[in-house]
């Protein structure tokens, strides 16, 4: 697990790296965007993985979408209830980057990559720390 946080770690670093203040710039950029929500992209499905990665090794059975994986964990006492509801919408987001990326809003993505970052990250302090007290 440790290589798939390092992922999204990687994957928030390069989104912070370029991504501007305004959202006018940022919507200016076609190179940013695209650096944004491939990264955007390569972090949420990282994280996903994580959880799923997470429930499996722990036997228990994995639900059958994205957003149920992180309602689970909550529901375990694995991850805090808003943080579990904070990323079962960004796996949503992440089905739509998936699969409709011509329509994404730069905004809304500029809004999401300015700050929600910070949920991914929490993510893999919880499972650091989970993965460090395990025998």
């Amino acid at each position: 697990m440790a290589a798939k946080v390092a992922a999204v770690r990687d994957a928030v670093d390069r989104i912070r790296g370029v991504l501007p203040r305004e959202p006018d710039a940022f919507e200016a950029d076609r190179t940013v965007r695209e650096v944004v929500v491939l990264n955007l992209f390569v972090a949420l499905q990282e994280s996903v993985s994580l959880a799923t990665h997470w429930l499996a090794d722990a036997g228990l059975d994995v639900p059958g979408s994205y957003r149920e994986i992180f309602i689970d964990l909550a529901e375990r006492g694995k991850i805090p209830r808003p943080l579990a509801q904070r990323l079962a919408a960004a796996a949503g987001f992440r089905n739509l980057v998936a699969h409709q990326y011509g329509v994404l809003d730069p905004a809304r993505v500029h809004a999401i990559a300015s700050k929600e970052l910070g949920d991914l990250l929490e993510l893999c302090e919880i499972v650091s720390r989970e993965a460090a007290s395990s025998p």
